[in-house]
């Protein structure tokens, strides 16, 4: 884990026995949500992968890399799964309720908009980015870690 710059959310150490906020099928209680997830997949996923990266990759670069693997191979769902054990990493969320790939293999738009659902249940909205989220202090204290430094080397 790294310090937190004032800017960015308050770290948290993620705690391993916190609980998805929805289930997996509860995708229906937002219905705007729901058929945004059904018929372009590729924007729920980007929305929820650059919050899971903390802003280091965006949300078009995401959803189209999601979209071309969708379109051009049919394995878009090994993609997504990663973003979801990131997310169940950062909030120490169990693998409910099974192992992260067969929840996205069966059920991916479900598990998108779970995602989605549990990133607003922690005080983020998807919709506006990281940066946004950021200066607005979401998340703070809601186990998300300070993004990673980067640079050429050590």
């Amino acid at each position: 884990m790294y310090p937190a710059k004032s800017s960015e959310a308050a770290p948290a150490t993620g705690n391993a026995t916190s609980q998805w906020s929805s289930g997996l099928c509860d995708c229906f209680d937002d219905c705007g949500l729901c058929c945004l997830t059904c018929w372009c997949p590729c924007i729920t996923f980007g929305r929820v992968a650059e919050i899971v990266d903390r802003g280091a990759t965006s949300c078009g670069a995401s959803g189209t890399l999601y979209a071309l693997l969708a379109s051009l191979t049919g394995c878009h769902w090994i993609y997504s799964c990663t973003y979801r054990s990131k997310m169940s990493a950062q909030f120490g969320l169990p693998e409910n309720p099974c192992c992260d790939c067969c929840v996205h293999f069966c059920c991916e738009p479900c598990a998108l908009c779970q995602e989605y659902n549990e990133l607003k249940a922690r005080g983020f909205d998807p919709k506006l980015g990281w940066d946004l989220n950021a200066q607005r202090g979401a998340g703070a204290g809601k186990a998300m870690y300070a993004p990673a430094e980067q640079g050429m080397g050590r």
